[in-house]
């Protein structure tokens, strides 16, 4: 069988969630099927495969802590915030309160199910903003990429029916950069990686540069049009089945 499993019970533990009695594939885990070339890239770049794998284990405890931390905030609590993350934080308290972005606390990491296609998740939040309900997922990768766009439409048709005024999703980027005012550029250091986009058109190939404390870098972008892409989600579900066959079958998921 697949998978790097030591039993039934780690596989179950590791890839889905027991509700009620029942077990389910878990939408982050399902989504891992699909290729991702910009991570083989950088994993191709490192200089080896375990310094590639150890900084990306550094960046997910990182973006763990962040991802903590605001959801502290959109529970109405007041964390301590550690150093190291501070700018992000700020920047997202800032972008929280300037949007007016309301949430309920029973909300906030909220455990879903889809019974008809039978899955699970946990959503970040369910949030108004704008005027408009809809998912609110939350990043702190330092881009907003498509693949995205299948998590959330899994999270957007299992609760279409228990919210009639579920209209759209967002994804909501949080991270933080340093900049140099001589060029332009951007670097950002997470998990002991660092990477700069050079300012091309401002000299920045040949310019010694001179960065700036970090600061918070946020981003919104909405999905309003997410149909296609939960085709796709279910696509992407009937490859991890397949892959997982053998397991699926010892869970009683599959017969």
């Amino acid at each position: 069988m697949t998978g790097d499993y030591k039993d039934l019970a780690d596989f179950k533990e590791q890839c889905g969630y027991t509700i009620d009695g029942a077990w389910y594939p878990r939408v982050t885990k399902i989504v891992t099927i699909k290729a991702k070339p910009a991570l083989y890239y950088y994993y191709g770049q490192a200089k080896s495969f375990r310094a590639a794998q150890e900084a990306t284990e550094r960046s997910a405890q990182e973006g763990t802590l962040i991802h903590e931390t605001v959801e502290a905030i959109l529970l109405g609590r007041n964390p301590e915030v550690p150093p190291a993350i501070r700018p992000a934080v700020a920047a997202f308290a800032d972008f929280y309160e300037h949007n007016r972005i309301q949430v309920s606390p029973e909300f906030v990491e909220r455990r879903i199910v889809n019974q008809n296609h039978r899955y699970a998740g946990t959503v970040d939040a369910i949030a108004r903003i704008g005027g408009k309900r809809g998912v609110l997922d939350i990043k702190t990768s330092q881009a907003i990429y498509r693949d995205y766009c299948l998590q959330t439409s899994a999270y957007m048709d299992a609760l279409k029916d228990q919210f009639e005024d579920l209209e759209t999703r967002w994804i909501l980027k949080i991270d933080q950069i340093q900049t140099c005012p001589r060029c332009g550029s951007r670097r950002r250091v997470k998990g002991g990686n660092e990477s700069i986009k050079v300012a091309w058109q401002n000299g920045g190939r040949n310019c010694v540069h001179e960065w700036t404390d970090p600061r918070g870098d946020i981003e919104l972008q909405e999905f309003p049009f997410w149909q296609n892409d939960f085709e796709a989600f279910l696509g992407a579900k009937r490859l991890w089945e397949w892959e997982n066959e053998g397991w699926l079958k010892q869970a009683s998921y599959l017969s």
